[in-house]
């Protein structure tokens, strides 16, 4: 790990208490932004999280993409933040679905393990609707009936998940649209992101804050 990056990681756990914003404005444009561990479930081409550049993004000028494209439908590249382990927690993101012909997909990840195991909430443009699953040995498995709900392709919306104990609430633009319980994973766990197939997905204002 350079310099740069332990730095940046050392300023989150002096200010993990209060919560953490990141907006990707700062980070070098066309890369993975340090802090930030790429990883996939399933199989299929590399993930490519790297910064790009967009003017519809409530902060500007950059935002966190995943631009590889692979068909593989059960293929999940992640973007997995390095500087919180937490149990409880409110993680929020800004999603963008920009192009995809096996999904246009965005979600937020916790209680993450390894690229296996960890829960998801995701919204898909393709779909229509938001989900949650708990990824178990590589298979992704619902946790309750989705949600339909209009997500526009090429447009922002706002994706949460509010975590205590064994329950979770889950709000898309801030209305809270799902929850439930399950207790699979009840230890502390990594945050991050998540991607679906070839789903082209932007992401801006990564938002954690531990409770």
């Amino acid at each position: 790990m350079n310099m740069k990056a332990l730095a940046w990681l050392l300023s989150f756990s002096l200010l993990a208490p209060a919560g953490k914003v990141i907006n990707f404005d700062t980070f070098p444009l066309g890369k993975t932004p340090p802090g930030w561990t790429v990883s996939m479930t399933d199989t299929g081409a590399a993930p490519r999280w790297e910064i790009v550049k967009d003017r519809t993004a409530a902060t500007q000028p950059y935002v966190l993409a995943q631009v590889s494209t692979d068909g593989n439908s059960a293929r999940s590249p992640l973007a997995i933040f390095d500087g919180a382990n937490l149990r409880d927690a409110d993680v929020s993101v800004r999603i963008k679905p920009v192009s995809g012909h096996e999904g246009q997909a965005g979600g937020v990840v916790w209680r993450y393990r390894d690229a296996n195991n960890y829960y998801l909430a995701r919204a898909n443009a393709l779909e229509n609707d938001v989900a949650v699953y708990k990824v178990e040995n590589g298979h992704r498995i619902p946790l309750m009936a989705g949600v339909k709900h209009p997500i526009l392709a090429n447009a922002w919306c706002i994706l949460k998940v509010s975590v205590r104990g064994n329950k979770f609430q889950v709000f898309l633009d801030h209305r809270r649209i799902l929850e439930g319980q399950d207790a699979t994973f009840a230890g502390p766990g990594k945050v991050g992101l998540w991607t679906l197939a070839d789903s082209i997905t932007y992401f801006d204002d990564f938002r954690v804050y531990p409770k």
